[in-house]
């Protein structure tokens, strides 16, 4: 991908010059703020910290906090420019730790090219950071200082251009080798370029199993031969390999795996030919690689390739690996990131990339299949699970070798691993644990759709759910067989060949029949995957459905309000929004079914609502929404909602709501501590259920916030309904927003309050 150089150069000097910022955390708008910020109340933590050097993490944003520090010796492939000019790259480096993995960042460029006054300069700043990521620091003194930094120092050290893509490629190597057929301590490894790289994925892949004597390693002269030994510096020394073979030509003839960290064009078709059958080559340099894989794949269609670059396949990126590292590093305090851990990583990073691949990484992609084969032997950057499985991949590994200062539970480390990847997710993580205690059979009346069985797998294999996917069963069957999903327990159920259709159609005319469906109608509609689906809710042969993947919204709530139907002492369903913005939670409604509610459907969408605020765990604190503020404007539109307010008031005494209010009102503690002390919700930190006045308010106002303020959103989720449906929105859902709505349904079918009980 070539950027035009107008392009980068305005990236990086529009608005705020820079990529980065630095925020604070606590709140520090007012005087009595401003003293436990600073002084006097900054004292405290200062003498616990005196008394207890370790509790600078719990006081401080030590254990969150990275030093990126470079010379500026090797700047990426420009060379020495100096630590001014690399500075860019290093904020670019924050950049990653922070999207990929919520990691603080000071990037520290140090104008000292002695490696010992490096050295010194950064073991003197240890009391501030919980590690150290080194960066483009030329070869061979970057072996140098991270090996002295790594024997002074309690933190961390690790210099990404060494290990980075040593474990990266590492990983891609252990799956190349499955796809072949080929044992690790059988295989001929050729590594061109001996510098950072090429020596530590030389290590690192004889950590792995591959034998020394099957290994060679080439540099700018040559291959590395004991003719040579008195002329290498002591880092190439260790692997000089007694053989013939004096070029890159000659090494590579029989071989079957190519390392490239070298330069443009080194590998030419005929190296190519002379490799062994169903050759491995990691063509790495960038930005222009050994050899292109289209011209890799003209010399020879067997070849599994990968390179360092973003418009090909199998890109080789570090940051599938730092950002994830370090995260289960600083997360156990730990003293270093030994070789046990990289070996971790390296695991995990393989183990991934056989999963099934997430809709956001296709949809990032472009492509409508991701799965793992010759075009895709490494995850995605873009994954999200690489930080709960490298991470807590990670952490094990310093537990257990000793390096970890603290000990975690693991489960309860990848839920909060998992919540780092949005509020949505933390907050489901609790529902799911519910849902976990007594699984219940969902029906997915779209059981061929991809997504859907995804979205299966995950809920069969966190014990969620039992699914039921309605289908042709060979379709289905195949699907699961292309996608290698895990799906052998899972139950098909074709409704045109299901021993139950005869009472199904029967059931539904005996309902229907006074509302002008005939018998044949009927006998159509059982045969729709949707009429279906709620027909074994209704029969107690499923416990509840999740659909709405490929139909209009209405047309997957018709066959549930005629076959299920609403609640005893409910007169209306309704559509809930949850927007989680930072750590807020907002309940929104109705967002989906009611055009122009009454009074009276205002009153009992707020009871529903505050339902369902108490099984997410929240104290329901509702407004009911107007463009008015407490009579401030007489109409109709204010009457009707503040004559709701008034009916649940009554209705429900203890319960926090108020109104007619405006939205802001509602939100804004300091508004209506300011100008309506009088309000219930003030002093109680304001509204977390917002009620609309009509279906165009409410469906404008939570598309509007989930866009502009970026809110994460879980829902629709349909409330008042007899038994459980939830219906998935037609758009660009993922799995993930399956695995929710599932396990709302299931939630729902544990409970057997009633709908109005508040």
């Amino acid at each position: 991908m070539n950027i035009p150089v107008e392009e980068a150069l305005h990236y990086h000097e529009t608005g705020r010059p820079g990529k980065i910022e630095i925020s604070i955390t606590k709140p520090c708008l007012r005087a009595h703020d401003l003293s436990l910020a600073y002084t006097p109340g900054v004292a405290e933590p200062c003498r616990e910290i005196h008394r207890d050097p370790d509790l600078v993490f719990r006081y401080t944003a030590r254990g969150n906090l990275v030093a990126v520090v470079t010379n500026g010796t090797r700047i990426l492939g420009l060379g020495n420019i100096g630590p001014g000019a690399g500075k860019p790259v290093m904020e670019g480096k924050a950049v990653l730790f922070k999207r990929f993995a919520d990691i603080d960042v000071f990037d520290l460029e140090i104008n000292a090219t002695d490696p010992d006054e490096f050295i010194r300069t950064v073991k003197l700043l240890e009391p501030t950071f919980g590690g150290i990521n080194l960066e483009d620091i030329q070869s061979p003194d970057c072996f140098y200082i991270e090996q002295q930094l790594k024997e002074q120092m309690d933190i961390p050290v690790f210099h990404d251009d060494q290990h980075g893509t040593a474990i990266i490629s590492a990983a891609g190597l252990l799956n190349a080798l499955e796809l072949t057929g080929r044992k690790i301590d059988a295989i001929q490894v050729v590594v061109n370029g001996a510098g950072a790289a090429g020596i530590a994925i030389a290590r690192l892949y004889l950590k792995l199993g591959v034998r020394k004597e099957n290994m060679i390693l080439c540099d700018s002269k040559g291959v590395l031969t004991a003719e040579r030994k008195e002329s290498l510096n002591r880092w190439k020394q260790p692997f000089v390999s007694n053989t013939i073979a004096k070029t890159l030509a000659d090494a590579l003839r029989g071989a079957d795996v190519f390392v490239g960290v070298s330069g443009p064009n080194i590998l030419t078709r005929d190296m190519l030919r002379s490799m062994a059958d169903h050759p491995i080559v990691f063509a790495l340099a960038n930005p222009e690689p050994e050899i292109r894989p289209e011209k890799a794949l003209s010399a020879r269609d067997d070849v599994i390739i990968a390179t360092g670059r973003s418009d090909y396949p199998n890109q080789v990126n570090n940051v599938m690996g730092f950002p994830f590292i370090f995260r289960g590093a600083l997360d156990v305090h730990a003293r270093a990131i030994n070789e046990e851990m990289k070996l971790a990583a390296v695991h995990a990073i393989a183990d991934l990339a056989k999963q099934p691949v997430p809709y956001s990484v296709m949809k990032a992609y472009g492509v409508g299949r991701i799965e793992f084969g010759p075009e895709y032997i490494i995850p995605s950057p873009f994954d999200p699970r690489l930080l709960i499985w490298e991470a807590s991949a990670v952490a094990q590994a310093a537990m257990d070798t000793g390096v970890a200062r603290k000990t975690l539970d693991m489960e309860q480390y990848k839920e909060k691993l998992e919540g780092q990847l949005g509020q949505s997710r933390k907050v489901m993580r609790f529902m799911i644990n519910k849902a976990r205690k007594e699984p219940k059979r969902i029906v997915f009346p779209e059981g061929d759709h991809e997504t859907i069985l995804k979205a299966c797998e995950i809920v069969t294999e966190q014990g969620i759910a039992h699914p039921i996917l309605l289908g042709t069963r060979e379709l289905i069957e195949q699907k699961i067989f292309d996608l290698h999903l895990d799906l052998k327990d899972v139950t098909i159920v074709d409704p045109r060949h299901s021993e139950e259709v005869e009472d199904y159609v029967s059931t539904f005319y005996t309902m229907r029949r006074r509302k002008g469906v005939t018998e044949a109608e009927a006998r159509r509609k059982m045969l729709l995957p949707n009429y279906f689906g709620c027909m074994m809710v209704h029969q107690d042969h499923a416990d509840g459905m999740v659909s709405g993947l490929t139909e209009a919204y209405p047309e997957t709530i018709r066959p549930a309000l005629q076959i299920i139907g609403i609640r005893p002492n409910v007169h209306k369903v309704a559509g809930l929004h949850l927007l989680l913005i930072k750590d807020k939670m907002y309940f929104f409604a109705d967002t989906t079914v009611n055009i122009d509610p009454t009074a009276e459907d205002l009153a009992e969408i707020a009871f529903l609502v505050a339902r369902e605020a108490r099984r997410f765990n929240v104290e329901p604190r509702i407004a009911m929404l107007s463009f008015s503020n407490f009579g401030s404007t007489r109409h109709p539109f204010c009457e009707k909602v503040r004559k709701a307010a008034e009916i649940v008031k009554k209705m429900a005494p203890t319960l926090l709501v108020d109104g007619e209010m405006q939205a802001d009102t509602a939100v804004v503690p300091e508004i209506l501590e300011e100008h309506y002390s009088f309000s219930v919700l003030a002093g109680n930190g304001g509204a977390n259920i917002l009620i609309f006045p009509n279906l165009e308010a409410a469906n404008v106002a939570y598309k509007l916030v989930s866009r502009l303020a970026g809110a994460e959103t879980i829902g629709p989720i349909l409330l008042g309904i007899q038994k459980p449906v939830h219906l998935l929105q037609p758009g660009d859902y993922d799995e993930m927003d399956v695995v929710h709505m599932t396990t709302m349904a299931v939630v729902d079918a544990q409970l057997t309050i009633p709908a109005m009980v508040v």
